[in-house]
């Protein structure tokens, strides 16, 4: 079986979405029975072919192809047009496209192969649910997107349960949730207590994040320390004197030590997919506090494993409950259960593979009809 994944969107929780499905396709168990290609981009900022290479498995192929994340006709042509050459090259039998720019340029070259695959497309997150955006640019994301299921049809991977439930509307709909790598996560456990209790997150400083949000905690709550574990172009709204920025961490032995040293989790999100560094907290056993969004409310059960908030004066009542240490421990042991149960990258991947092993066989099987 041969299957080319297709991707824009290469940073982030995308980033390591794609690198450990590139050690779970690649091992040498699984490569024998499925030959994986990744087709990327690296026009995001922090990541490079050298990256790509060095961290990713020697046991898939991989691909640069430029593609940007605007609409830009004259160079969405140009990448439509490579895209179409190497999937001639490669001839899969299954093309899974990832994220919005790569589900429309991969649609409009899978049209031009003239050859019937099965194309599946996860979006990480729909582009119409953003908010940084004007309300006629979610309108055109979200016509795009329902006339480009209607006209080259295709399966929805949803990597959550709640944007499985908007994929249903859109087309035909498979729920495979993103997950994350936990024992080599869990070694850096350590269990501490800090003088100060002191409040975290991981990521990049964009619109999506809503640092703003995040720095208005901070000033609300003097007494805590906050550390935000990242950098980007909008660290200037973090100007709360309270508020650490460690900068850009390229030693992931440092960014897992780093988050483990909190003591609660802050995920301030506008809008997610299905966030992959509040998996990452939850498996160091940390409860998590967050905006009561897509993603989020998929993954945190309200005063189990955490809190979900709409609004900032809800704050004052849960980071009260959670001064005390036994019931950070408690919701942290259930943080992660619940990853162990739900949030397993290979349990996850092995369904992904199922998936693929399933469309053919009813392919095949169809043929003989």
């Amino acid at each position: 079986m041969k299957v080319v994944h297709v991707v824009e969107a290469l940073e982030g929780g995308v980033y390591t979405y794609f690198r450990d499905l590139s050690n779970f396709f690649g091992d040498d168990g699984i490569s024998k029975n499925i030959e994986t290609t990744i087709v990327y981009s690296s026009n995001r900022k922090g990541i490079s072919s050298e990256k790509v290479n060095s961290e990713f498995s020697n046991g898939v192929n991989l691909i640069h192809l430029n593609m940007v994340r605007e609409i830009s006709p004259f160079q969405d042509l140009k990448s439509i047009f490579k895209l179409i050459k190497e999937l001639k090259k490669i001839n899969p039998d299954i093309i899974h496209l990832h994220s919005s720019k790569a589900g429309v340029l991969g649609r409009i070259a899978y049209f031009f192969l003239f050859k019937k695959k099965k194309v599946f497309y996860t979006p990480h997150g729909y582009a119409f649910l953003r908010t940084d955006i004007s309300k006629s640019s979610r309108k055109l994301y979200s016509i795009i997107e329902k006339s480009f299921q209607r006209l080259f049809g295709g399966t929805i991977v949803a990597c959550g349960d709640t944007e499985f439930e908007i994929a249903k509307k859109i087309g035909p709909s498979k729920l495979v949730r993103n997950g994350v790598d936990i024992p080599p996560i869990r070694e850096y456990f350590l269990p501490h207590q800090n003088s100060k209790l002191t409040v975290g997150i991981l990521g990049r400083i964009t619109a999506a994040r809503n640092p703003k949000l995040f720095n208005d905690i901070a000033l609300k709550f003097p007494d805590f320390n906050f550390i935000w574990i990242g950098d980007g172009e909008l660290s200037h709204l973090i100007t709360s004197e309270n508020i650490k920025i460690t900068g850009w961490i390229m030693d992931k032995n440092i960014v897992f030590e780093t988050l483990n040293s909190i003591d609660i989790y802050l995920q301030t999100s506008l809008w997610e997919g299905l966030p992959i560094a509040l998996l990452e907290a939850m498996v160091l056993e940390k409860p998590i506090i967050a905006t009561n969004i897509i993603g989020n409310k998929d993954i945190v059960l309200h005063n189990k494993t955490g809190f979900l908030f709409d609004n900032i004066n809800e704050l004052e009542n849960y980071f009260e409950i959670l001064k005390e240490n036994k019931t950070r421990t408690d919701f942290g042991k259930n943080a992660l259960k619940r990853c162990e149960d739900l949030f397993d990258k290979n349990q996850n991947f092995k369904q992904l593979f199922a998936l693929y092993q399933e469309s053919l066989f009813a392919e095949a099987n169809n043929l003989q009809k």
